[in-house]
């Protein structure tokens, strides 16, 4: 097989006609790769995105082929899929205020050029979900910037841009639904998107994991506070208290109980979503 791509978490590797999709443990923040792995993160993604796909067939198709037809040492963290000619446009959701859509509101009262009201802050629910595309950038190439809708309609036209909100919003919205029910809010997530050899738009790469999306406890949540992160957030949140490290490559080694306390997170957001035993 030949490797297409090595990313941050993932590689990429042609076989025939199809691709495998090999999940790591590796982790990364601040587009920084760090040096310590969180031991099964791989397989926890593969296989709530797998749940996920299945959970969602109805909303959007995916570009999953097989998750057994894969060489045994990869087993669990590995995908067969259909090669798709990838959007270049990062579509995402958002239904409450965090992260870089906070600060991009209260800069300018906006995000992605969707205005919002007045007055939310930290962790406010927002009055409907809004998509709020970003640019695509190649790792090491910068960091990916907000797109307004108009942008999306100028690179993409207006009929795909159209069904890229729709998608986005749709997924993001049954997700919502079925994590609410789990205890679980999803404050945004990110989806990749891109067409088929039939022409269709497919979801791709992960879907709904705690490295695509941002997951909170719900009976901790309240606007103006900050949640239980149940995602990566959390090691965004103890790399900030160290001084030494300027969020540029090589990142710091995470200490052991970081690296337990973060797998604990990825564990318990698999078993509360899909009601199975994580082992």
């Amino acid at each position: 097989m030949e490797l297409l791509h090595s990313g941050k978490v993932r590689e990429v590797y042609a076989d025939g006609r199809d691709i495998l999709l090999v999940a790591s443990d590796r982790v990364s923040i601040y587009d920084v790769v760090l040096p310590t792995p969180i031991p099964d993160k791989g397989k926890i993604l593969t296989q709530l995105s797998l749940w996920w796909f299945e959970q969602l067939a109805d909303v959007v198709p995916n570009h999953i082929i097989s998750s057994t037809d894969v060489p045994a040492e990869w087993a669990g963290r590995a995908v067969r899929c259909e090669r798709l000619d990838m959007v270049m446009v990062e579509c995402i959701a958002r239904g409450y205020l965090a992260g870089s859509g906070l600060k991009e509101y209260e800069r300018d009262g906006a995000v992605s050029g969707v205005e919002l009201p007045e007055g939310l802050i930290e962790a406010s629910e927002l009055p409907e979900p809004i998509f709020t595309p970003t640019t695509k950038v190649a790792p090491g190439e910068g960091h990916d910037e907000f797109m307004t809708y108009a942008d999306v309609e100028a690179k993409e036209g207006a009929e795909r841009a159209a069904e890229l909100k729709r998608i986005t919003l749709e997924v993001y919205r049954r997700g919502q639904d079925v994590a609410r029910a789990k205890g679980i809010i999803i404050a945004d997530t990110k989806i990749e998107l891109g067409i088929g050899s039939d022409g269709v738009l497919k979801l791709g790469d992960e879907l709904l994991t705690p490295d695509s999306s941002r997951f909170w406890a719900a009976d901790e949540w309240k606007p103006g506070g900050t949640p239980r992160y149940l995602d990566k957030q959390f090691l965004r949140d103890w790399s900030s208290s160290l001084t030494e490290w300027d969020r540029t490559a090589p990142g710091p080694e995470i200490p052991d109980e970081v690296v337990e306390a973060t797998r604990n997170r990825y564990v318990e957001v698999y078993e509360r979503l899909t009601g199975d035993r994580w082992n």
